[in-house]
């Protein structure tokens, strides 16, 4: 495998330096070298995007779904190719692999139905009251458009679903946006063959030359250019806080600043009622071990935090977690550099002052390298609220158990917390309107608010809100999953006065695209 920069199917000039992808379970090197791109690259990808923007963005979204479903097509048919060289960059079992291919597809599908559809664009129609004094109204009309080349930055946790060809670039591309993804430097290999699938779907759809391009760097200085190039108009990131805090900073200093979507991670509250603790314990233990160790503890929606108030069957919920936790085996974790963070951040926060180590994982893997040791640590609520670092993201497979003294310091507890992705409740329903009081507090500071369940595992549908206040999101409005997540990479235009022949299809009387429209304030598909 030579991996390639990939500018509408066609090679461009890189700086001579490569690089090569390591197994994250062995270390070993992997087959293929990767080119780095340099300034020229990334001026290059970008002016393909520039101008392959002025035709794509008006395609109708039929061209763009057949586009959209041949991307999937595409990479199904890749087959144990794709997934065999992606558990081997990311160390993620084959199972999972299969499963985010399955996710990676199912969204570009759902996008081909969105804008094959129509109706997201949202097309408004106030028709003109000539008659109307003391002055006239015309006719105005609006609908959504896009805003031009989106970057994308794959993410680590995700060499699929969240790379690529994942939820980022779909969106751009059903909203009527070129997209330049900077492949992430942990599975160079995995992004070449998705980015080799995206160009042959482009080409055999007749897509604009341009329309997409994939560019790879071991460091940061094309992740850099990309931002900061004027023909950028959008950018999309998954990953820490310190990575997408100086993208959004990169981005505050152009001369024309640019919307930066940015997912940069959550602790997910989950609030432990009383009630439930004393009814099913050992439920609620096992139910939470799993997910603390999901996925090496990789997730963004992973439990990291969790609040329970002194009381009855706290002690046998603890046991039984201290257990599970002591039993879970090692998982590799995705790179050497996030296994070595893990280590650190998780062994400096067990060293803070009032904290005792519930749990720590037993069975390590010690024929790998990267090996997760689970654990789960115990504070009570005073030491909480005066140590800033137990609302610290630690990356993987650990969780911090607040134990607070009464339901009034455990509120007290709620009001300090930062925003997140998620929050959640384990409760009996009939204990909950004691706490409502508690949970219009907790709604205030998450993007789901999640009942009797656990916080990993997202789903990808229309109704889906992945993304909340800051810092686990630059942009709390908006969504990086399911079909909302188009928005982000379009904005309204009206049109004011134009003959019924020269605006979009969209907005036109006869509604030749047969999509749901509001019509002077009523709905019609007429």
């Amino acid at each position: 495998m030579t991996g390639k920069n990939i500018i509408a199917c066609e090679q461009v000039p890189v700086s001579g330096e490569r690089f090569t992808a390591l197994s994250a379970s062995t270390g070993a090197v992997l087959t293929g070298e990767f080119e780095v791109a340099d300034s020229t690259a990334v001026q290059a990808a970008l002016e393909a995007a520039q101008q392959a923007f002025a035709q794509y963005k008006n395609i109708g979204g039929a061209k763009k779904a057949a586009f959209l479903r041949a991307i999937a097509t595409e990479i199904t048919e890749l087959g144990s190719t794709l997934v065999d060289r992606a558990v081997a960059e990311s160390g993620l079992p084959q199972a999972r692999i299969m499963g985010e291919m399955g996710r990676t597809t199912g969204q570009l599908r759902m996008f081909a139905d969105l804008v094959e559809e129509g109706s997201w664009v949202n097309a408004v129609i106030d028709t003109a009251q000539p008659e109307r004094t003391p002055l006239p109204k015309s006719d105005i009309r609006k609908m959504s458009v896009a805003v031009g080349p989106v970057v994308v930055f794959g993410a680590s946790n995700f060499p699929l679903a969240f790379s690529v060809a994942g939820g980022d670039t779909a969106s751009a591309f059903a909203a009527g946006c070129p997209v330049v993804v900077k492949a992430h430097p942990a599975h160079p290999g995995t992004s070449a063959l998705v980015g080799e699938a995206i160009c042959k779907a482009a080409e055999s759809t007749g897509m604009p030359k341009g329309v997409f391009s994939l560019l790879f760097d071991s460091g940061y200085a094309v992740g850099e250019q990309l931002v900061t190039h004027p023909a950028t108009k959008a950018v999309a990131f998954t990953g820490s806080y310190k990575g997408g805090m100086a993208l959004v900073d990169l981005a505050r200093r152009r001369n024309d600043v640019i919307p930066v979507f940015t997912e940069m991670g959550s602790i997910n509250p989950v609030l432990l009622l009383p009630e439930a603790i004393r009814n099913k314990p050992e439920e609620l233990a096992a139910k939470y071990a799993a997910s603390i160790t999901l996925g090496a503890g990789q997730f963004c929606t992973n439990p990291g935090l969790m609040l329970a108030v002194q009381g009855e069957g706290l002690d046998r919920f603890t046991g039984a977690l201290a257990a599970a936790i002591e039993n879970a085996p090692s998982a590799t974790m995705l790179t050497a550099g996030i296994w070595k963070n893990y280590q650190t951040l998780s062994e400096g926060v067990m060293a803070e002052a009032g904290v005792t180590v519930m749990a720590q994982s037993k069975a390590i893997n010690q024929e790998c390298v990267n090996q997760s040791a689970a654990a789960v640590i115990k504070v009570s609520g005073a030491d909480f609220l005066a140590n800033p670092k137990f609302q610290e993201e630690i990356f993987g497979p650990m969780s911090v158990l607040v134990v607070a003294e009464n339901a009034e310091q455990l509120e007290q507890i709620a009001g300090k917390l930062h925003g997140q992705l998620t929050v959640t409740v384990m409760a009996e329903k009939e204990e909950l309107p004691a706490y409502s009081q508690l949970l219009s507090k907790l709604s205030d500071i998450t993007g789901r608010l999640i009942l009797n369940g656990v916080p990993t595992g997202v789903e990808v549908c229309a109704a889906m809100q992945h993304g909340g206040p800051f810092p686990a999101t630059s942009d709390s409005r908006f969504t990086s999953v399911g079909t909302g997540a188009v928005y982000r990479f379009v904005r309204p235009l009206a049109w004011q006065d134009w003959d019924d022949a020269l605006l979009p299809a969209e907005l036109q009387n006869a509604n030749p695209l047969n999509i749901w429209r509001i019509v002077d304030n009523q709905w019609t598909k007429e």
